[in-house]
């Protein structure tokens, strides 16, 4: 049996996404939509029309400022500018669909971890165990400063901060509650044994929280956990938390040393290859023929904003490309940024000498992703190609034009697939780890990091447990 392709929906509740300036193409409808309950509804029932795993949303707090100094362009183009809170529409495309996963971008530089850890068991609980939380450190500037935190952490501070931020989610999601506290016993009058919900009592260097949690243990505990760092610190990080890892690479290559760099990451954390999802990004535009593709490609350009797509890209690396001095390239230059974005253009073309007009129109449309064009034939062969070679679980689809970039994929790529044997053809369960892992796997590793520390009350009764075996 060949292996089994996941598809992920990406996107954001903004008007302009990876596509900037598609607002003006006619088919694309986020730019009234983006704020329209109903569109995000309508958008999840074709995912999950189209056997979609989950729609992975992003989220940023601050605006793109980098770019010749100033946000004025990336606000002149509707970069990821406006951006709504993305949590709040989940429960909404949770009640249209019984198995649609929602991935969902929350910082661990603006939340404290308490905050998230009830937010996250709350929809978790609202979409029956449909929730994936993608973590991230952040690094906007003027987002610090909204939050009132000053400077951003450097790259590595920022991750070692949110070792400490997880763990202290963990011990609420795992460890607050046992399994049958709530114990509704309507003859002795007790709705939860409160014997049975424990304070975690948690000291850190960044975070003290005693406890205990506020929300009942949800179907998952846990969120399925996504997070998309590719520089070193980053996979160390993933390697120790993430089920599913969000990537970027521009071609198979690069995917493909990706995936062995967490491989090796994941054994020197005491973790299989299988215990984690690998889903690089990837743009699609498909039609019944290749012509009919390459001309919905060209059509797009037209309405395409270079400008509007350097403002995004330089506000990933904190770098302005408009102001580098002749002679030296992205490669050269450090950043507290997206670091892995930082060698993309070498690797795109070692040789080429990029301008910066260049790189704008490269970007224009579905920005750093690797674009895959044509018939649904030759789309899946390029899929099946990628999977293949590389050894990613299957990919992140960043459309051109929403939502019938997801429509066209769902109708057209999607049967395809699946007489190749490459996607189900339904639901393997109810929830969205048992999506990405099989019927069953409904909680956490029993070795993942959350059950490796625990809180004082669980150390003395496994201590206690101890003493009265050797007794």
């Amino acid at each position: 049996m060949p292996k089994q392709m996941h598809m992920n929906a990406f996107t954001q509740c903004c008007i302009g996404h990876h596509s900037i300036g598609q607002w003006k193409h006619p088919l694309d409808r986020p730019l009234d939509g983006y704020r329209d309950i109903h569109y995000w509804m309508d958008l999840a029932r074709i995912l999950e029309d189209g056997l979609f795993d989950a729609l992975f949303l992003a989220d940023v707090h601050g605006t793109y400022s980098v770019y010749r100094g100033s946000r004025d362009t990336a606000v002149r183009h509707g970069t990821q500018f406006p951006s709504n809170d993305p949590t709040l529409i989940i429960p909404a495309m949770a009640a249209v669909t019984k198995h649609l996963g929602f991935a969902a971008t929350y910082s661990t530089s603006y939340y404290p971890p308490y905050h998230t850890a009830k937010l996250f068991s709350t929809l978790d609980h609202l979409t029956n165990g449909r929730v994936a939380w993608n973590i991230v450190t952040s690094y906007l500037h003027d987002a610090n400063a909204n939050f009132g935190l000053g400077d951003v952490l450097p790259h590595d501070q920022r991750y070692d901060r949110a070792e400490e931020y997880m763990d202290v989610c963990y011990q609420l999601w795992e460890h607050s509650w046992e399994e049958n506290a709530m114990v509704r016993d309507r003859r002795r009058d007790m709705l939860i044994d409160p014997a049975r919900v424990h304070e975690i009592n948690f000291k850190g260097k960044h975070f003290n929280v005693p406890g205990p949690h506020m929300c009942e243990p949800s179907p998952q505990r846990t969120p399925v956990l996504f997070q998309a760092g590719q520089s070193g610190r980053g996979i160390r990080f993933a390697a120790r938390h993430a089920e599913a890892i969000f990537a970027i690479h521009p071609t198979i290559a690069a995917c493909k040393a990706g995936v062995k760099g967490l491989a090796a990451a994941l054994k020197a954390e005491g973790r299989r290859r299988d215990e984690v999802r690998y889903y690089p990004g990837i743009t699609v535009v498909v039609a019944p023929t290749d012509e009919e593709a390459r001309l919905k490609l060209e059509t797009a350009r037209r309405y395409a904003s270079p400008e509007g797509a350097l403002a995004l890209f330089c506000g990933w690396v904190d770098v302005d490309l408009a102001s580098l001095p002749s002679g030296k390239g992205l490669k050269d230059m450090k950043t507290d940024a997206i670091q892995g974005l930082i060698d993309y253009f070498a690797t795109v073309d070692p040789e080429r000498d990029w301008s910066l007009e260049d790189i704008g129109d490269f970007i224009a449309l579905g920005s750093v992703m690797p674009k895959v064009v044509g018939s649904p034939q030759t789309v899946a062969d390029e899929l099946e190609r990628w999977m293949d070679e590389s050894g990613c679980d299957g990919f992140n689809l960043v459309p051109i034009t929403q939502p019938q970039g997801f429509r066209d994929f769902a109708d057209l790529v999607v049967p395809e697939l699946q007489r190749r044997g490459r996607m189900p053809l339904a639901y393997p369960g109810t929830t969205l780890r048992e999506s990405y892992f099989g019927a069953g796997k409904r909680r956490l590793a029993k070795k993942h990091a959350a059950h490796q520390t625990l809180p004082p009350w669980k150390q003395r009764a496994l201590a206690k447990g101890k003493s009265k075996r050797g007794a």
